[in-house]
């Protein structure tokens, strides 16, 4: 029986292409687990998988700012190493997949010094802080954009399109408008800022919902600790974070209000649903998010509003804006998307990895 481990956390956008493929493999007989932090959202997102053993590790974020936890952070990533190291040991996979986030470089690191083969995917148009340390000991590298093998070793790239997960394509609108408790009468939009919300846009949109709410129906996904108890409105919703209920949401939705993730992006273009993209700023990232919403703006699947300029006042008008010429980019979603099945292709990468 092969084996096979994952890794990848910090945010939702490092799990969701291994939620994708872990069932694909447990219906192949291998045997799955998974090496994540202590306390990350990869290990709540992973607590409801059936049949795979999760690993605790020491991890560090690795800043471009100035922070006490610098000082810190290098012992963790040491102590994780480390951790990472023995767990692969006993374990003995048959390969490793790492989906990125600062938690994946010790076990990157781990399975190099066990002689276990890694294969790294890379979503964004150009490769995270966490994964440029951890290519160079990486067998190969699958990436989402077919730009980004220009930023990558020549020989240790395959690029296999947006991996979706198959339990997307099951999503159910009346189950949504049950969950929901919306009508079909008024269109309904999904506003996120990320598996760890935007401060900015959540104050932008209760600044803009009794506006919104007169046209809209909005369910509103606000960040861990974000929701506002004193906020309410006629068909509004706001939750932190869902999981299982996500597909039926976006069965019924017509337009999304989101951050820029490549994960994210590509599922509402595999789902044909009009985006405003707010991507995260050059001061609150690396600018991968401006990459990859640019990308999209210029293939006309997407609208881009600048964190910048986010108010009530142009978020609404570019909302509506969004939804008047909705059919002009679905026309262009149906015609230029990506036709890849990106799920056989990470698979298929590997296992001939693993042999």
């Amino acid at each position: 029986m092969k084996k096979i481990l994952f890794t990848g956390g910090g945010s939702a956008g490092h799990v969701t292409v291994n939620l994708a493929l872990i069932p694909r493999f447990q219906s192949e007989g291998w045997t799955v687990e998974y090496i994540g932090s202590h306390a990350g959202i990869e290990k709540q997102l992973l607590s409801d998988v059936p049949n795979v053993k999760y690993h605790g590790i020491a991890t560090g974020k690795l800043r471009r700012y100035l922070d006490w936890n610098n000082v810190k952070d290098p012992f963790r990533v040491v102590k994780g190493v480390f951790q990472a190291y023995n767990t692969i040991r006993r374990s003995k996979p048959d390969v490793i997949f790492s989906k990125g986030g600062f938690v994946s470089v010790p076990v990157v690191l781990g399975a190099k010094l066990n002689r276990v083969p890694v294969v790294i995917h890379e979503s964004d148009v150009t490769p995270g802080l966490a994964n440029k340390i951890a290519i160079p000991f990486a067998t190969k590298v699958c990436t989402t954009f077919a730009d980004t093998e220009r930023h990558l070793p020549k020989g240790k790239t395959q690029y296999v399109g947006p991996v979706i997960r198959e339990a997307l394509d099951r999503g159910d609108a009346t189950r949504g408008r049950a969950w929901s408790g919306f009508s079909d009468r008024k269109p309904v939009m999904l506003i996120m800022g990320g598996s760890l919300g935007s401060r900015k846009i959540n104050l932008a949109v209760r600044g803009a919902l009794e506006r919104l709410t007169k046209r809209y129906q909005i369910v509103h996904l606000c960040g861990k600790g974000q929701t506002d108890p004193a906020v309410s409105a006629p068909g509004y919703v706001q939750v932190e974070y869902v999981q299982d209920e996500l597909p039926d949401i976006l069965a019924m939705t017509d337009l999304v209000v989101s951050r820029a993730g490549a994960n994210s992006i590509f599922e509402f273009l595999h789902l044909r649903k009009p985006m405003l993209l707010i991507p995260l700023t050059k001061a609150q990232s690396r600018g991968d998010q401006l990459l990859n919403a640019e990308s999209f703006r210029k293939s006309g699947y997407s609208d881009v509003l600048q964190e910048e300029n986010l108010t009530a006042d142009t978020l609404i008008s570019r909302i509506d804006q969004l939804y008047d010429n909705r059919q002009s980019y679905i026309d262009r979603m149906v015609k230029g998307a990506p036709h890849t099945d990106a799920l056989a292709n990470v698979m298929n990468l590997i296992k001939s990895v693993a042999k």
